[in-house]
């Protein structure tokens, strides 16, 4: 089956249930699936600079920059690919913009969100050490990153479009959908 999109790139905040509607996508239509962060953390442990994502993040900004870099690079020669990140990063000292639009061009930019509340009781029974998020610095987040995404997809021309899993099967049949033949009717 051919692909309609050659690089997809799905993003959302965490605990919005992209890194599952990503994985099942991937795999029902041959998306060649890449989460990001993980890539980032392979990297890491590769060059003996760190184990764990704690480790990784702590690392100094330089250092983070240039795996991030290596991430993107490695992802550009590939061809199918579904890009699973956040998009928009927080830190202690404020948003890190994670998609490396100067390294890769999606042909299309998938934001998905889902109510706050839903978030936060799928971060409640996530393992992952997060940052603490209020209803308030959670919408500010999302906020955040939807605009960040649109402001990607218009310097790079692509597609851009915004999907809610506050019902996962629908969610995931939208997306599955869109990926699978352009279209999320």
């Amino acid at each position: 089956m051919e692909l309609p999109w050659n690089v997809v790139v799905v993003t959302g905040v965490p605990g919005v249930g992209k890194t599952t509607l990503c994985r099942r996508v991937s795999k029902d239509l041959g998306y060649n699936y890449i989460n990001y962060g993980d890539l980032m953390l392979d990297i890491a442990k590769s060059e003996d600079l760190a184990s764990t994502d704690s480790e990784m993040f702590s690392l100094n900004i330089d250092t983070q920059q240039k795996i991030w870099k290596s991430a993107a690079l490695k992802i550009k020669e590939m061809d199918g690919v579904l890009v699973d990140l956040h998009g928009v990063d927080q830190s202690q000292i404020g948003y890190i913009l994670s998609l490396p639009i100067e390294i890769i061009s999606p042909d299309i930019i998938v934001v998905i969100e889902s109510s706050k509340d839903n978030i936060l009781q799928r971060r409640h029974k996530d393992t992952k050490e997060r940052i603490i998020d209020t209803i308030k610095s959670l919408k500010e987040h999302m906020n955040m990153l939807r605009t960040s995404m649109a402001i990607c997809s218009a310097l790079l021309g692509c597609n851009l479009i915004v999907l809610e899993n506050d019902d996962f099967e629908d969610c995931f049949m939208r997306l599955k959908n869109l990926l699978g033949n352009g279209s999320v009717l």
